[in-house]
């Protein structure tokens, strides 16, 4: 280690660099140093730091970077370099940036070498790369021991290793690894800090050689007029003591020790040479004669307070310690091959290409610049590769007795060898593995038991493949959430979901009620109170004005069923003249024939065409009904099963769509089942075989269809994935599907709900609404008109008059005649009374005809209120068609000399 001597103006101490533990131990238990500037190792670094604590005297290394240092929170430990778990950060970004899924750590057996493991592993873990693989090489190792362990590296896919070594013994890996083809095409290589840093120091050119298109990660020394200066007057002051070195140059490691001797001159001159003597105390506690007494210097506490304050623009840029180190600052980025430098990490904004750019997030332009890779290649490396050392990936197939079409294993019926694996699935892996733009090779293998049985279900087959039995796993496998935690699936390739499957009958109606079911209650109901609506309201309409809707209470009410009813068929003979019973008599003539022709069409439909309805509708009526369900045997679908609170002995196993239907047509209370829950893929084929016998019914259970398996992390599932959108995207998957299902599960008998044949009230409201808006428009246009033309009666009213006896006179003025009426002024024409005025009213003086009754709905302007007299008790006499006073009745009405207004009264009947 290097030796430092400062002197300054009352400074005369000397601080010594240690050569190795006993030598630091000596110097402050023997010599007293104020500070010691090392070790330069990490591993001597745990016992120096240890010793400093105990004695007060700040320990300050420039090249100690392992990561363990740091927590040991030792206040008088300064760490004036980069710590070793930044460039973790750095290492990772470039991972990120190509999109390498997988990489492998080389890392010394040492502390130096598993320091930096955690941290980088979780940094890749962070981006969502899988560290497969650690890969540990003693310090000691020969190069046989080098060579196995990368001959071992070479079976694996992955081809991104990160070198974390020593610079003897990581040269010695890279020569080795360029000796045995590692440094060919596709491979990726990357130094830490502690190698790259290092590398141009290296003598041999074959060793510089093997360095070719590595990428390395150093820490970035900006550029100053200071540091040229300095390292001009350093490279004249080292060739004067070194004449035989030639091209030396000083490292960042040198820079380091610079500034830490600096800060700690500063530090000395500040605190002052005033009080630089130990204290002697016992604070052994360890049993070790050397440390059984080890002074403690008075000037330790200050000194560590004034380094933690100082700040300074060193060789290496700012220099400020924060927490007893520096600061993570910019790693740069170099790719040894002559190019050097390709671009920067900094903790802001990530990977950049220069340094001090306005727009560094931007994602058009490239992180870095042009790399020549290993193998002197332009080429990204794909980050890995199928081992071409005669190995093949093992594809594990489950082995299932039914629907053969997805996947049949056929075996030898003496030796139980698999001869033949076939089917669905396993053609639509190989067209997809066809179109892969690298070649993979790969070998089936069943998933069976030395008799060709089934091993497990398709759960265990899955962990197999996260235990590392199999490479793959190709079959009837579906995506679920639980499996993806311990495996990846590609994208799917089939239909998803899980359906409920259960038979039908034919409900064709046979009894003599049949005719009720084309319509709903509701709509029934509906349509009757209408019709008995729209006969009330036309009789309103046509009442004071057509003879045909007038006579007797009893036959005014057979008038409005029967007119309202005798639309249905258009039968109807009376005569309509008022024009708003027109109008409504329209609208619902059209409400009637839509009506007619709809029941008509389903009644047709019921008794002609077959009705097939399920035997169950709602999975709850099984559960009600304890009644039993099938599932597929070894189907993840026992488990939805039992969470809808299915008890075990209410499900029943089945392996192919044969014994299905055998359990279906037993039923469940022969020891068959009612209903079975299946994915929709194998429904479709199950019903394409038994055409018309099964349907299917809510619910449905979402689930991603089926996917190939392949390890967490697996590169191959991104491609794998790609090249299945193209085979289902194009004609290729037709003719798998034709080759395999016959055209039928393409275009099966499949409807996932069933509704009711029974025509509802919610397809004819907007019919019902337009005719009910349309006839009580037409009732209160009518209302309003009758109102308007007896508003002299209104106003002559008492206001002592109760509301009841004013409807009771208004209500027997609506059921008499309109003599106003163009009907019945035709009609008195033709019997030639027109003698008579209608709108005359009995008065003092009119005339003595009898046959000639006031009208109704006028007064005479002949009168004054005091001669006023209006006959409200009227009967038809014999041989009149129209209403004449009672001969003998008083008026309701008469003149009083006291009243100026009008009472309705009648005496007679009282109210």
């Amino acid at each position: 280690m290097l030796i430092f001597k400062f002197k300054a103006e009352n400074l005369s101490q000397n601080f010594v660099n240690l050569l190795g533990e006993r030598t630091a131990l000596d110097l402050i238990k023997n010599v007293e140093v104020q500070a010691i500037i090392g070790p330069r190792t990490s591993m001597q670094a745990n016992f120096v730091i240890n010793m400093g604590n105990k004695s007060q005297v700040p320990i300050i290394s420039f090249s100690a970077t392992s990561p363990s240092l740091t927590s040991l929170q030792s206040s008088y430990f300064f760490l004036a370099a980069q710590s070793g778990s930044f460039q973790a950060k750095a290492i990772s970004a470039i991972v990120q940036d190509f999109g390498w899924r997988e990489a492998v750590p080389i890392y010394v057996d040492n502390q130096f070498g598993e320091s930096l493991i955690p941290y980088l592993t979780d940094a890749l873990q962070e981006i969502n790369t899988r560290v497969p693989y650690l890969s540990v090489i003693p310090d000691s190792a020969t190069d046989l021991q080098i060579a196995e362990e990368l001959h071992k590296l070479m079976t694996m896919q992955t081809r991104v290793f990160i070198v974390h070594m020593t610079m003897s013994l990581g040269s010695r890996i890279l020569a080795k690894a360029k000796e045995i083809g590692m440094m060919s095409e596709g491979y990726v290589w990357i130094m830490t800090d502690s190698m790259t840093t290092l590398w141009r120091s290296i003598d041999a050119s074959g060793t510089i050689d093997s360095l070719q298109g590595i990428l390395g990660v150093r820490s970035y020394v900006p550029k100053s007029q200071k540091l040229e200066n300095f390292k001009v007057l350093w490279k004249r002051k080292f060739q004067q003591d070194n004449p035989d070195t030639i091209n030396a140059e000083l490292n960042i490691f040198g820079l380091w020790a610079y500034d830490a001797t600096f800060a700690l001159a500063m530090a000395i001159e500040k605190t002052g040479t005033a009080n630089l003597r130990f204290d002697k105390t016992d604070i052994s506690g360890s049993g070790t004669a050397d440390l059984d007494i080890l002074g403690v210097s008075q000037n330790g506490p200050r000194l560590i307070q004034e380094l933690s304050s100082i700040k300074f623009s060193g060789l290496t840029g700012d220099f400020h310690f924060v927490n007893g180190q520096l600061q993570s600052s910019v790693f740069q980025i170099v790719n040894v091959n002559g190019n050097g430098e390709v671009g920067f990490w900094t903790p802001k904004n990530g990977l950049v290409r220069k340094l001090h750019l306005t727009n560094t997030n931007s994602t058009s332009k490239p992180k870095l610049g042009p790399i020549i890779w290993p193998g002197d290649t332009t080429l990204v490396p794909r980050g890995w590769e199928i081992p071409t050392n005669g190995t093949k990936l093992r594809i594990g197939v489950p082995v299932k007795d039914g629907f053969t079409e997805f996947l049949e294993v056929v075996r030898d019926p003496i030796s139980q060898k698999a001869i033949t694996i076939k089917g669905f699935c396993i053609d639509v892996f190989d067209a997809v593995m066809a179109k892969m733009p690298y070649a993979v090779p790969y070998e089936y293998v069943p998933f069976a038991t030395p008799d060709g049985k089934a091993s497990g279900s398709y759960n265990d087959l899955i962990d197999q493949v996260f235990y590392g039995n199999y490479d793959a796993v190709v079959g009837d496998t579906t995506i679920l959430a639980n499996r993806s935690l311990f495996v990846d699936f590609t994208l799917p390739y089939t239909e998803s979901g899980v359906s409920m499957v259960v038979p039908i009958r034919d409900n064709k109606e046979k009894n003599a009620w049949v005719f009720l079911k084309p319509l709903t209650w509701n709509l029934w109901a509906t349509s009757g109170c209408f019709f008995v609506f729209i006969g009330f309201i036309v009789w309103v309409l046509e009442h004071r004005i057509n003879e045909d809707f007038r006579g007797p209470p009893a036959h005014q009410v057979g008038t409005i069923f029967w007119f309202s009813f005798s639309t249905m068929v258009f039968a109807h003979r009376e005569r309509v003249v008022s024009n708003l019973a027109r109008f409504v008599i329209i609208i619902w003539s059209f409400v009637v024939l839509i009506l007619i022709q709809s029941y008509t069409a389903s009644l047709t439909s019921l008794l002609t065409i077959k009705q097939l309805q399920p035997t169950v509708t709602d999975i709850n009526e099984l559960l009600k009904r304890r009644e039993s369900v099938g599932f597929q045997d070894g189907s993840f679908v026992e488990g939805i099963l039992l969470g809808l609170k299915f008890d075990k002995f209410q499900l029943k196993k089945y392996k192919s769509p044969e014994e299905l239907h055998k359990l279906f047509a037993k039923g469940s209370a022969n020891g068959g089942i009612s209903a079975a829950l299946e994915e929709i893929p194998f429904i479709k084929l199950f019903l394409a075989k038994f055409r018309g016998k099964y349907t299917t019914i809510e619910p449905t259970f979402k689930t991603n269809g089926f996917g190939f398996v392949f390890p967490k992390g697996s590169p191959l599932v991104a491609d794998v994935s790609r090249e299945i959108l193209n085979v289902t995207q194009g004609d290729k998957m037709e003719q798998i599907q034709k080759a395999w299902f016959k055209n039928d599960i393409v275009c099966p008998d499949f409807d996932p709900s069933v509704s009711s044949n029974s025509l509802g009230l919610e397809s004819f409201w907007g019919l019902f609404l337009i005719a009910g808006v349309a006839s009580v428009s037409a009732l209160i246009i009518s209302s309003a008109n009758f109102l308007y033309e007896q508003r002299h009666v209104l106003f002559q009213f008492h206001s002592e008059t109760s509301m009841w006896r004013r409807i009771r006179i208004m209500s027997r003025i609506f059921d008499q005649k309109d003599l106003n009426s163009h009907t019945f002024r035709k009609s008195e024409l033709r019997d030639g009374s027109s003698t008579c005025s209608v709108h005359s009213i009995g008065v003092v003086g009119s005339s003595s005809n009898t046959n000639c009754p006031p009208s109704p709905s006028t007064l005479s302007n002949h009168t004054d209120s005091s001669d006023f007299v209006f006959f409200v008790e009227q009967e038809r006499l014999p041989g009149h068609g129209d209403l004449t006073p009672k001969g003998s009745a008083s008026p309701d009405i008469f003149p009083s000399p006291a009243r100026t207004s009008i009472e309705l009264a009648d005496y007679r009947q009282g109210p």
